[in-house]
């Protein structure tokens, strides 16, 4: 199983992929923050003086770790912070699941517009799995760092 991970264009492939989503996501929330800020809120997670500083700051952290692990410049560094958003995402789901809630999951900002659940833990999950091969392989292939 080892070899398959070692393969440089395979995790080229998991980093693109990776860094496309979050830059993606990232874009997408920046473009209309109060109806980011609205899906957060929907979350009930967070006290409404949090809520707007979260928004703010969530889809630059996105953009930029997305941008980064594209152009291969601190790659394991920056599938740790996506890794770790994806887990506080899998929290928040788990937990309005838990407290019966309906909303959509605010993801891509409101252009995809997809409902918490199972499905969207399974997605989070695999993309956990992806980010955890680029942290323990790293991906310096095609990458502009020489580190």
């Amino acid at each position: 199983m080892n070899k398959l991970f070692i393969n440089n264009y395979l995790l080229l492939l998991i980093r693109i992929f990776l860094a496309f989503i979050f830059i993606y996501a990232g874009i997408e929330k920046i473009s209309n923050p109060s109806a980011f800020s609205d899906a957060v809120n929907n979350y009930k997670l967070l006290p409404l003086h949090f809520v707007n500083i979260f928004a703010i700051i969530l889809p630059w952290t996105e953009l930029v770790a997305g941008i980064l692990l594209l152009f291969g410049i601190l790659v394991k560094e920056n599938s740790f912070i996506i890794s770790s958003l994806i887990i506080i995402f899998m929290i928040a789901i788990g937990i309005s699941l838990i407290r019966g809630l309906n909303i959509d999951c605010g993801c891509f900002g409101t252009s995809a517009g997809s409902k918490i659940g199972l499905l969207k833990l399974g997605e989070n999950l695999f993309l956990v799995v992806l980010g955890f091969i680029l942290m323990k392989y790293d991906s310096r292939f095609l990458s502009i760092s020489s580190s």
